[in-house]
């Protein structure tokens, strides 16, 4: 694989949850030598606190994914140099759209949600995500996880007093539009184009992102002058970013960064 050289990460965060979540992501890469970014989704840039008491919040259930990918592929453009792009969840599937874009020195997809055209038959992801969509609810409202749903969909298996505050730390409303839209066109992947280097991450645990819709996503890029590569690390549930031994994880990422 050619050397990356970018020194500068932008880290993209998921659905449901804070952008503090890159905290000590953040820490660890700069560390090391890299300029890092989280930026907070529109209308989210708040304390999860102030933005769950904001709930129902009109504005964030207005949120769509092309709005969204287009807010980042903004962000992204104005850095001075091509950045290593890390995404969890959402941010995975944003970090496919913009890595086919052409904007990426290299992509991360950690636990990604599909893109369109892509299932699992895994009763976890549907009993997982399928509150989110709130189909026969009102869209303009936004949804927020309860803690039994958030104990199965990210914190499964850790125990109680560690799921409460993750819960309570970081956790925020969502767009259901936003969610349904991982079926739609605005998640389309060329996955026949070239591109910059792609590694996936997936999880054994993870009910919510199941390691084999990770691997089918993997699979299916075919361009053979591309590196595309895929990792499960075993124990791992959704709330991996900030799973105790997630340094294994970020460690891991910068062997892959810097081996040519």
């Amino acid at each position: 694989m050619k050397k990356i050289n970018s020194k500068t990460v932008v880290f993209i965060t998921g659905a449901f949850v804070s952008s503090d979540c890159w905290a000590e992501w953040k820490s660890y890469f700069e560390e090391r030598g890299y300029q890092t970014f989280a930026p907070a989704w529109p209308y989210k840039d708040a304390p999860a606190c102030t933005l769950r008491q904001l709930h129902p919040d009109a504005d964030v259930a207005s949120q769509r994914l092309d709005k969204l990918t287009s807010y980042f592929r903004d962000f992204v453009r104005a850095l001075p140099e091509k950045p290593i792009l890390i995404g969890h969840s959402m941010g995975g599937l944003i970090t496919q759209l913009l890595v086919q874009n052409g904007l990426a020195a290299a992509g991360i997809a950690i636990h990604s949600l599909q893109p369109q055209g892509i299932f699992t038959f895994k009763f976890s992801f549907y009993k997982a995500g399928w509150p989110a969509l709130g189909f026969f609810t009102n869209t303009r409202k936004t949804y927020l996880m309860s803690f039994p749903e958030w104990q199965y969909a990210f914190t499964n298996g850790m125990p109680y007093e560690v799921q409460k505050d993750a819960y309570y730390k970081l956790l925020v409303p969502e767009s259901k539009l936003l969610v349904r839209d991982a079926t739609t066109p605005a998640a389309k992947v060329d996955f026949a184009k070239p591109h910059a280097p792609l590694l996936f991450l997936s999880g054994s645990e993870d009910n919510f992102i199941p390691a084999s819709l990770n691997y089918t996503n993997y699979k299916k890029y075919s361009h053979a002058q591309s590196v595309a590569d895929y990792k499960e690390f075993p124990g791992r549930n959704h709330f991996v970013l900030g799973q105790p031994g997630w340094q294994e994880i970020a460690e891991y990422i910068l062997n892959w960064l810097t081996k040519k």
